[in-house]
């Protein structure tokens, strides 16, 4: 049994629950900095940036933040039993979303969210106790 650190769930609820992905940013940029920058956590948090980016219209950015989230997530592939969740999914549609970004001039599209589909059972329980009991957002607990 896997032990997930809880800003990892707190990633995975806002992402997956929430869509929101701003803060889905700040949680895992804190996890990130804690875990020594884990290329993993940093393609994670970047899928999250990249939806952020075209949910505000910036297409650009989102090209940029999938181009480097998919580099750092083709090469973590093997990690996927780690995760808990199916990251060669989340490969795929992050790859969809940046063919699309990329012909966005000539074929816009409106934006809609990703899903990470969680493969552990155990992180699945996780997220539902974030659902019954919803985290405080980090740019909150700074007031």
């Amino acid at each position: 049994m896997n032990a997930y650190d809880s800003l990892y769930v707190e990633y995975l609820y806002y992402f997956n629950v929430e869509r929101d992905y701003f803060e889905c940013h700040e949680v895992l940029e804190e996890l990130w900095l804690n875990e020594g920058r884990s290329p993993i956590y940093q393609g994670l948090l970047q899928v999250a940036v990249a939806l952020h980016h075209f949910s505000n219209n910036n297409v650009a950015g989102g090209v940029k933040l999938f181009s480097l989230a998919l580099e750092k997530l083709e090469i973590n592939e093997s990690l996927a039993d780690e995760l808990g969740i199916n990251l060669a999914n989340l490969i795929e549609d992050s790859k969809t979303y940046l063919s699309k970004l990329e012909q966005y001039e000539s074929h816009p599209f409106s934006f809609y969210d990703l899903d990470i589909i969680i493969t552990d059972t155990n992180l699945q329980q996780e997220v539902q106790t974030l659902i019954k009991n919803p985290p405080a957002k980090h740019d909150e607990m700074d007031e």
